[in-house]
């Protein structure tokens, strides 16, 4: 059978922007702002995406071109014999259990726009108050959330089984520029409340005194998060490509798209939290908690949410179907099932665990982990250890134990592309050298943070 692939250099960038594009940027990116100092840790952000970050998903997307198969076969291609292969069954286990907690955030969105849609935010006053215990009160509920979160899980799993053209690349082809339009229109909104600039000078005046080794570990972090990298999906996504695309030029229209995401989802959320006197440092409730109350204070606020929760469920998806990608490609090209038996498994699988981690809200709020919740501490040891753990194998991978004229003819596409020579020895350099060091700096952080 033939093997399906993006029909245009544009699908395929939409696609994997859509999968760098998601939670990361409207719900983690701007409380990440918010607890570690503003414009400082928006500065370093920067900085290491495109210093570090950058490489890294090339080494994945040259791995994963190079192979043409997914995140498993691609090490059984690519080095033979060897026990490299497990670090392929690394990225299949990851994001998996990324997406049984990530649906779970999936289902708060789509019960959030329900309630939007419903005008439940803006048709009764309510105090700041009330409307945190309706956010605490949903999480730790048992049905609802449950049924939010098989519901976004199903829709997920429904663009996969469609396929790689048909579903993946044509939902991306039309979701991504929607979510940059509402996106944009939220901020404009936001830029019009009294007292907005407060927030701009939060988000672009950086004060240097507040760049300290632990933002510069959560830039990283959140470099890792919100690109993607790290586990298998720009590596299963690349395989797709054309061999006559740029993996250059595509790799810097994705950070360049995510970082822009990520600032302007800053933009529609910081200054209207500074126009209403609040404390940017809400932490991860700023989405569910803060904002909601935003809403009702503000006039119009009632579409404004709708827009709003329209544009994270859309993130929230374009995300989740790349990480469902992951383990559907495996069951297809390694295991030989359908695409749709492929996608049911992976569905189940996810689903049984995210129950799980709903309900350590509430009924199971006792079961802890090293002292977390199941949720919690599954979030917690897929970002600061398995995530961390697949970039640092993905980048010696392809800066050690890859030819480097394999490496070099898959990023210059056989030295055909102009310019891409120039560029390849800086690349590879960080690659072999910084990045690794890099990687375990934020892994040590992160592990005696916790």
């Amino acid at each position: 059978m033939q093997r399906e692939n993006f029909g245009s250099q544009f699908g395929a960038i939409m696609a994997m922007t859509g999968s760098a594009v998601g939670l990361g940027n409207l719900w983690r990116f701007p409380y990440m702002v918010g607890v570690y100092g503003g414009a400082a840790f928006v500065l370093v952000y920067v900085i290491v995406v495109f210093l570090l970050c950058l490489p890294i998903l090339n080494s994945e997307m040259i791995a994963g071109r190079r192979s043409q198969t997914n995140a498993f076969g691609a090490f059984k291609v690519l080095a033979p014999g060897t026990k490299w292969k497990w670090v392929g069954a690394l990225m299949i286990f990851t994001p998996l259990v990324v997406l049984s907690y990530y649906s779970v955030i999936g289902g708060w969105s789509l019960e959030y726009l329900y309630k939007s849609v419903c005008f439940d935010f803006t048709s009764v006053a309510h105090t700041r108050q009330e409307l945190d215990s309706i956010f605490g009160n949903f999480i730790s509920s048992v049905w609802t959330p449950l049924i939010w979160h098989t519901v976004f899980l199903g829709v997920t799993a429904l663009i996969v089984v469609l396929g790689v053209k048909k579903g993946i690349e044509t939902f991306g082809k039309i979701m991504m520029p929607l979510l940059f339009l509402l996106v944009i229109l939220i901020a404009v909104r936001a830029a019009t409340l009294p007292g907005a600039g407060e927030g701009f000078a939060y988000l672009f005046k950086p004060d240097f005194s507040r760049i300290t080794p632990a933002v510069c570990a959560a830039a990283l972090g959140q470099g890792f998060f919100s690109l993607s990298v790290g586990f298998g999906i720009m590596l299963t996504y690349a395989s797709y490509m054309n061999r006559k695309d740029s993996i250059g030029k595509s790799s810097v229209l994705i950070a360049v798209s995510d970082t822009m995401f990520a600032l302007i989802a800053s933009c529609a959320i910081m200054p209207a939290v500074f126009a209403f006197g609040l404390s940017p440092e809400a932490g991860p409730s700023l989405l569910f908690e803060v904002l909601p109350f935003i809403f009702s204070q503000m006039p119009l606020g009632g579409v404004v949410a709708i827009l709003f929760f329209v544009a994270l469920l859309v993130a929230a998806l374009t995300s989740s179907v790349s990480i469902l990608e992951v383990g559907v490609a495996y069951l297809v090209e390694e295991k030989h099932l359908s695409r749709k038996f492929a996608a049911l498994i992976i569905f189940l699988g996810t689903w049984l665990v995210g129950i799980l981690c709903s309900l350590s809200f509430g009924p199971l709020s006792d079961m802890r982990i090293f002292g977390d919740i199941l949720f919690d501490f599954l979030d917690r040891f897929t970002s600061n250890i398995l995530m961390t753990l697949g970039a640092l194998l993905i980048v010696i991978f392809v800066g050690w134990k890859m030819n480097r004229d394999d490496v070099r003819n898959e990023f210059t596409n056989g030295g055909t592309l102009k310019g891409s020579g120039k560029l390849f020895g800086p690349m590879y350099l960080v690659i072999r050298y910084l990045a690794p060091i890099a990687i375990l700096v934020i892994m040590f952080s992160n592990i005696f943070a916790s």
